[in-house]
């Protein structure tokens, strides 16, 4: 749940008003699929025990469509070559409440939900004893669980023009809900809308911003209205005023769209959609968040920054925060502690509490590899490549950061020091989110971090995404954002790979396997599978499958191999061969993931049985072979394809730091861009810088390319 939409948890009453772009299509007929989809919502959130009242405009509109086509269908010839006429708008209002509320009556109807209609008017209210008679009637109503649905009384409205005059108590459906809110004591207002909420503009302006939380000493002069709505009287303007009005008396409101079909039960829940009003938006702190694009255009403007500095002060900055991490060791323990604590409270996975908690010479080893960071060549404007392609011209391919990047990464708050580390080394702009779990770790880890970087680069080089709910505003940025890497579960990876135009980098599962040929040693086989599996069962390049060659089954390895791995405490399961032989529980699927004490055992005819096997169920992360026979080990190396792929070695290996790369941003199963461990070479691409004297093309008239290769 989103912490600025915590209120809902106490939320008993509500009310609902649709709007007239909602109720109707753009012809003006019912929007019929809209209008089901909402009642659907009301009937769920009826049986849960809410108390709703739906304020609905529409009639007026309804109306309208509805007499036009009566006069038309009543028209002479003479008529229909001169349609200038005027519907009156009250008669407009009479024809179209009745289809209104016989189209709700019907539809709560098949839902098994009683509904009560209420037409009032600006004069209605002026009266005490009405209002005191209208509480009561409707609080008789919601204990009976009957939805009341209320409409301004357009055909006998005193008001001297209904559709303008902004006088009274209400002066349209968007001030009625706002008004019913207070009289009611509801405690929540929606306001659906056609658009997902309050922009900074119009919507249709590419520059507009969605406001999340509408702060009113803030946004009430940054605002820049569109037009209004295209069918009702009211437009965003007369919702902002009605949810500013009843914001400031104490309910809370939140504007939405009313075109998508769960969107009140997505407030209910705390989601963040929406625009927020509420009294207290002020004293938020978190609501003065930065927004995304101002986020990643202000990371950009610090790489920039970062990159035009020599290389030494770069390395300071390195060093400097290798430094901070130590100096804040005890304090950097305690929000750890903390997270590990309320993780373990609420019956977490063993294996997420795992790389959750920074164990015992974490800090130190993590320092420690900052400074190994610290100390390689300098990344930035190598020259990769130099030719000369004409006499005077010539050419460089160099290597320079890609600019902005999105991390998206599992809670293991060792991961933040370690990207954050890659990204001031390749002098790129970052946007961190971490996993919940491990927020108070990944807080104060940014703020020691950030801390160290000086105020001529900027804090925000290295941004702190607070809410999941950010994501997909930042997924959206491919103009600003340059590369995504999402660090998790298979079903996070399609996701964002779903939802953004920006590349994405980055492995989904770490379904790794050790193959043990028949011409293993029994040794090395124990100590590289041991190895693999326990060392560290959370870490993505685990063992999770253990294959062996038939022969073993019969000269007692595959025993010996169950026996220490039982002994050791791992859970096994087997495939249809193994878990025969072995009487073992039966994997319920080779690909999967344990992350855990637990792998999967299965037995394969041969290396190249075991190469199809990899193939079929593996993720291409990290596949190794155990055998002294070099002929199968080269089959194996080059037949597996696989980011890494290794023999005689435990698959523990393939980490970035281990391969002398400093440090790692993830593993990488992609082929495009960079594969296996990434580390700075893989957040870094080029460009092209040429040197003349005045030369011009000219239609290649008088050129003489040599394109003689430099590099040497």
């Amino acid at each position: 749940m989103d912490p600025s939409r915590c209120f809902v948890t106490n939320v008993k009453r509500l009310i609902v008003k649709v709007g007239t772009a909602v109720v109707t299509r753009a012809d003006g007929r019912l929007a019929v699929g809209r209008l089901g989809a909402l009642c659907e919502q009301l009937k769920e959130l009826n049986s849960q025990g809410y108390e709703i009242v739906l304020v609905t405009s529409g009639a007026v509109g309804l109306g309208r469509q509805r007499l036009r086509y009566r006069k038309l269908v009543n028209s002479s010839l003479a008529d229909l070559q001169n349609p200038q006429y005027e519907l009156d708008g009250k008669a407009c209002a009479a024809v179209g409440q009745s289809s209104l509320m016989a189209l709700y009556d019907t539809l709560f109807s098949q839902l098994d939900v009683s509904s009560s209609q209420h037409l009032v008017t600006d004069t209605d209210f002026r009266n005490g004893s009405f209002r005191k008679q209208l509480s009561e009637t409707v609080k008789s109503l919601l204990a009976l669980k009957v939805i009341p649905i209320f409409n301004e009384n357009d055909a006998v409205s005193t008001r001297r023009a209904p559709y303008e005059d902004s006088s009274g108590i209400f002066w349209d459906n968007d001030s009625l809900a706002g008004l019913l809110a207070l009289e009611l004591q509801a405690d929540l207002l929606v306001l659906l809308s056609d658009v997902e909420g309050l922009y900074s503009g119009p919507p249709s302006d590419p520059d507009s911003k969605l406001i999340h939380t509408y702060i009113k000493e803030k946004h009430q002069g940054e605002i820049t209205f569109g037009d209004k709505s295209r069918l009702g009287r009211g437009g965003m303007t007369a919702k902002v005023n009605a949810a500013v009005c009843a914001a400031y008396a104490g309910i809370p409101v939140v504007i939405t769209s009313g075109y998508a079909t769960d969107s009140i039960i997505k407030v209910l829940q705390g989601k963040r959609i929406g625009t927020l009003f509420h009294q207290d938006a002020h004293l938020w702190t978190s609501v003065k968040e930065v927004g995304a694009r101002e986020m990643a255009v202000a990371a950009r403007e610090c790489s920039r920054r970062l990159q035009a500095m020599h290389s030494d002060d770069r390395r300071k900055i390195l060093l400097d925060i290798a430094d901070a991490l130590e100096a804040n060791e005890s304090l950097i323990k305690v929000e750890n502690e903390a997270d590990v604590a309320d993780a373990q409270d609420a019956g977490y996975d063993k294996s997420l509490v795992a790389r959750l908690a920074l164990k015992p010479g974490k800090i130190a080893s993590l320092a420690k590899s900052v400074r190994v960071l610290a100390e390689m060549e300098e990344p930035i404007g190598q020259v990769l490549k130099r030719t000369e392609l004409a006499d005077g011209l010539i050419l460089e391919k160099t290597s320079c950061p890609l600019g902005v990047l999105l991390i998206v990464f599992e809670s293991r708050p060792d991961a933040l020091v370690q990207i954050a580390s890659l990204a001031i080394r390749s002098g790129n702009g970052l946007l961190l989110k971490g996993g919940k779990e491990a927020k108070r770790s990944n807080a104060i880890l940014h703020k020691v971090i950030t801390s160290a970087i000086p105020k001529s680069i900027g804090n925000k080089l290295i941004g702190l995404v607070a809410s999941r709910e950010d994501i997909p505003d930042l997924l959206k940025l491919d103009d600003v954002i340059d590369l995504v890497i999402p660090r998790g579960s298979n079903k996070l990876v399609s996701q964002i790979k779903e939802l953004t135009k920006i590349p994405v980098l980055g492995h989904s599962d770490g379904i790794c396997h050790v193959y043990v040929d028949k011409s293993a040693k029994v040794d090395t086989a124990k100590r590289i599978v041991l190895d693999a599996k326990i060392d560290y069962p959370a870490a993505c390049n685990a063992m999770e499958t253990l294959l062996v060659h038939k022969d073993l089954s019969s000269n007692g390895l595959l025993n010996t191999l169950t026996k220490e791995l039982q002994h050791e405490g791992v859970t096994l399961y087997g495939g249809p061969r193994a878990s025969s032989l072995l009487n073992i529980p039966k994997a319920h699927s080779f690909h999967h993931e344990y992350s855990s004490m637990a792998c999967t055992i299965e037995i394969v005819d041969d290396v190249q049985a075991a190469i199809d096997h990899i193939h079929q169920h593996g993720s291409s992360h990290t596949d190794c072979i155990v055998t002294e026979n070099h002929e199968v080990a080269e089959i194996f190396l080059h037949g597996v394809d696989s980011a890494a792929v290794f023999h005689n070695a435990s698959t523990r290996f393939c980490d970035g730091a281990r391969f002398g790369l400093g440090a790692e941003v993830g593993i990488s199963t992609s082929r495009i861009h960079a594969r296996g461990p990434v580390g700075v070479e893989g957040m870094l691409t080029t460009r092209w810088i040429l040197r003349g004297s005045g030369q011009v093309v000219d239609g290649d008239k008088g050129v003489i390319y040599i394109h003689r290769d430099l590099s040497q």
